[in-house]
């Protein structure tokens, strides 16, 4: 594994440092009440309609349901996640000694005693093919449309948690879920008021803590991938109701204390009816350079 430094990271990333420089601090009294990220969200029309993505409103051929092993365990070289199998769906998730569920086990995650073992199930086929999942998360003119997206995570009180949460957002509360383009980018869904097939990525920066607790965790659906350093550490694929995983990074052994290293998410709706995210996590997340859109949003 790779341990960057700051600089190092900075130069990779292009990240814009705010005036005050890092916090190390965990007393909640210290953080700041909030935090402002923003990714890339990427519109995509469903497989039935003109043009529509064959991923999208596609029915897996196993069933619904939550599917591993649909990427690889390490971004590819342009920080997107590479293909690697339509997937196996599971049967039942693999837990730690507090009952969270939890990635299947990787050789570069520690495991702890009192962790439940899951299961995965014969079923595959979550989506089609490395071909069609290369256009996910990258800008492909006239199979997807992007903008910018702002998201906001707000400390609770007396402690050192950030939660954004669609159902305590009042935007989203309003529109009944996650819908950040509802009548933007291809418009909704046929027949629908809202706009169920869409992506979105958040590249960020964090400092690492050793002993401090620091976790990432999401509760929602459809697919979700989250990668420290590079590494996989949250698998949520396919086409599910809300599920959810932890990462406890001093799991992560090769993390260095007070070092600075990536967190890249993905997430995909991709089906009707609902779409639920929920991100709770003890990082100082700072956001790093957008790529470039195909919309121009403040």
């Amino acid at each position: 594994m790779r341990t960057r430094t700051l600089s190092q990271l900075a130069s990779l990333a292009g990240i814009l440092l705010v005036s005050g420089g890092w916090s190390t601090g965990g007393d909640p009294g210290s953080l700041p009440e909030e935090l402002r990220l923003v990714g890339v969200v990427r519109d995509f029309r469903e497989r039935s309609e003109p043009g529509g993505h064959i991923d999208f409103e596609r029915r897996p051929r196993s069933g619904f349901g939550l599917y591993m092993g649909m990427v690889q365990d390490e971004l590819g070289q342009d920080r997107n996640p590479m293909f690697k199998s339509t997937g196996r769906k599971v049967g039942r998730q693999w837990k730690d000694r507090s009952g969270r569920p939890i990635i299947f086990p990787r050789p570069y995650i520690q495991q702890r005693p009192g962790d439940q073992q899951g299961r995965l199930g014969a079923g595959e086929g979550a989506m089609d093919s490395a071909e069609y999942f290369r256009q996910w998360f990258k800008d492909v003119p006239g199979v997807n449309a992007s903008r910018s997206l702002a998201l906001t995570f707000h400390l609770q009180q007396n402690t050192n948690v950030y939660v954004f949460d669609n159902r305590l957002d009042e935007q989203y509360r309003q529109l009944g879920g996650f819908f950040p383009i509802n009548g933007e980018l291809y418009g909704n869904s046929a027949g629908e008021n809202k706009n169920y097939h869409f992506t979105f990525e958040l590249n960020t920066v964090f400092q690492y803590h050793l002993g401090s607790g620091q976790m990432f965790k999401f509760t929602g659906d459809d697919d979700v991938w989250v990668f420290i350093d590079g590494k996989l550490v949250i698998d949520l694929g396919g086409v599910h109701a809300a599920t959810s995983q932890t990462i406890e990074l001093d799991r992560l052994e090769w993390l260095v204390d007070g070092e600075m290293y990536t967190l890249d998410f993905f997430f995909a709706e991709r089906h009707r009816t609902q779409s639920n995210f929920r991100i709770e996590t003890t990082l100082q997340l700072t956001k790093v350079d957008l790529p470039t859109t195909t919309a121009l949003y403040d």
